[in-house]
């Protein structure tokens, strides 16, 4: 069910609550300030470039599981219902849509609108962009959202109706997101196995089109001149994603105003980029945490007293100051408290009853001890040049393991293998850690507990947890927000006494722009909402 309108605000100024206003942890140059939105553009732009830390593995909207993929089609794919820059639902592609019962969703979709090669958008092309995902063949990453769907039919020509085996809270939400996302089924078809690759392209709604797929260096969107939404009609004529892994690179491509603007800088240049007069940079609202990920339960790490040990031995404060350019808090729970958006007024509630998570050498050792002690017992953690939170924090982690008597063997593979490991589970055989952030896509944050539920694409350790399992269908089938958010909290406590992810810190997201160009949206709801259409001339 769609959150309210007011309660979806207050989760928003949750997240600036708890990342924004003054902190003694800031990097120099003072503490850091979180807003949904930054300066208006003031005009059209012939084009604009932006950086990409990894070019995206596809853009088909299935496997839109990553900021590269979904940076992008944010902009030119559209879904049902929308995020808004402060973390609201709005209508999407869907106008309105009914609940008539707990096992039935009717939504009718908005009139007038085409695809980027002209064709009318109906109902048959939104069925077929929904059924995608039943496919087992073609393995949607978003296939466990629509695990309780029965059916999914045109009940008119701008009519779609979604039957349900059983009640589902959180599906309504989903739509805002990309298991929403509605295609041209003939474009589709057409494609092929090609779909979505630089030969297949994409064919959907968005203020921008893909024009041009160069592998190995940049995507180009061009500007949809019939664009359905008056009030999003893109700025910029063209729009230039440039794929640059090196974060120095990165980082010098936005000072030197070789690319125009890009999100999730790396911490290590937020002071550069903070006293650059090339341009500013902005921290947005955040719905995610960086956590280390347990991608092996069956392995060395499957202990829960290693698990214990290796969270206690962690210095996080040292690490905020180290991995996060000290722009963080220390993270209590796997999500933030401003991802919960679904009852925010009693999320302070649930993180209050919550133990600190300090550092503990001698109970670390301890437990290592009561589990047989760490020698000759292998543990390989996944690290990354893709940004220094992730290199930096596999370092500290390491050292801390040392500490306590684990020996953790770092592996180091390259940005795009890196975003491979959470999209195939191949990929991460013989990984048993990962840091990771994991975030919510919606304000409802049971779709991050949705996770750990036996079976779930994004369970990465493969944990089952029967208790877990239960606890999370009665959340699921329960419509009341309140009540919900109460089953929530309860599946958050069992998540963390079982350890299924380690939690590091809370960065908010953040986003540069040079002095060129204003507008873009520094939360992380830009991962759906068309940011970039916003973009335009500063002055």
């Amino acid at each position: 069910m769609l959150r309210s309108v007011a309660a979806v605000a207050v989760a928003a100024a949750a997240v600036a609550g708890c990342s924004g206003g003054k902190s003694d942890n800031a990097n120099p140059g003072g503490g850091f300030q979180v807003s949904p939105d930054t300066p208006a553009a003031k005009g059209t732009i012939p084009s604009v470039s932006w950086s990409l830390y990894a070019e995206p593995q596809t853009l088909d909207y299935l496997y839109a599981w990553d900021y590269p993929i979904n940076t992008v089609l944010a902009n030119v794919c559209e879904q049902f219902l929308r995020t808004t820059p402060d973390m609201k639902i709005e209508p999407g592609l869907a106008t309105s849509y009914t609940n008539p019962d707990p096992l039935t969703w009717v939504y009718n979709l908005r009139e007038g609108v085409t695809f980027h090669d002209g064709t009318p958008m109906t109902s048959a092309d939104a069925v077929a962009s929904l059924k995608r995902h039943l496919d087992p063949e073609l393995a949607s990453a978003w296939g466990t959202a629509f695990r309780n769907v029965a059916s999914i039919d045109a009940t008119g020509p701008l009519q779609v109706t979604i039957k349900l085996t059983k009640p589902d809270a959180l599906l309504n939400s989903m739509l805002a997101a990309s298991p929403g996302t509605v295609e041209s089924a003939a474009s589709i078809e057409k494609a092929g196995k090609d779909y979505g690759n630089p030969q297949g392209g994409v064919n959907c709604t968005g203020p921008f089109a893909l024009d041009k797929w160069t592998p190995g260096d940049s995507i180009t969107l061009k500007k949809n001149p019939k664009y359905w939404d008056a009030k999003l009609v893109a700025k910029a004529d063209a729009f230039k994603f440039v794929f640059i892994q090196d974060p120095s690179a990165r980082v010098n491509a936005l000072v030197s105003g070789s690319v125009d603007g890009g999100y999730t800088v790396p911490s290590s240049a937020y002071g550069r980029l903070r006293n650059t007069p090339n341009g500013k940079l902005y921290f947005g609202p955040n719905s995610g945490s960086y956590l280390l990920a347990v991608t092996n339960l069956q392995g060395t790490m499957g202990d829960l007293k290693l698990r214990q040990a290796l969270s206690l031995a962690i210095d996080r404060t040292g690490l905020i100051k180290a991995a996060a350019g000290g722009v963080a808090n220390e993270a209590k729970g796997l999500t933030p408290i401003g991802a919960w958006g679904l009852a925010p007024e009693k999320a302070p509630t649930y993180f209050a009853t919550l133990p600190p998570v300090k550092q503990d050498l001698t109970a670390a050792k301890k437990l290592v001890a009561d589990a047989g002690g760490g020698a000759g017992k292998k543990i390989v953690l996944a690290t990354s040049s893709l940004a220094p939170e992730i290199t930096v924090s596999a370092n500290a982690i390491q050292a801390a393991g040392k500490s306590i008597g684990l020996d953790i063997e770092l592996k180091t593979v390259t940005p795009d293998a890196y975003t491979a490991l959470f999209t195939d589970p191949e990929a991460r055989k013989g990984i048993d850690l990962v840091v990771t952030s994991g975030y919510t896509n919606t304000p409802d944050p049971l779709e991050f507990y949705e996770s750990m539920v036996t079976g779930a694409f994004a369970n990465y350790g493969n944990y089952s947890n029967p208790e877990y399992d239960k606890l999370y269908e009665q959340a699921a089938g329960t419509a009341d927000p309140a009540a919900r958010s109460d089953l929530t909290a309860k599946l958050q406590d069992i998540a963390l006494r079982d350890l299924t992810s380690i939690p590091l810190f809370e960065p908010p997201h953040n986003v540069f722009m040079n002095k060129r160009i204003t507008g873009a949206a520094p939360g992380i709801a830009q991962l759906y909402w068309p940011w970039a259409a916003t973009v335009g001339a500063a002055g």
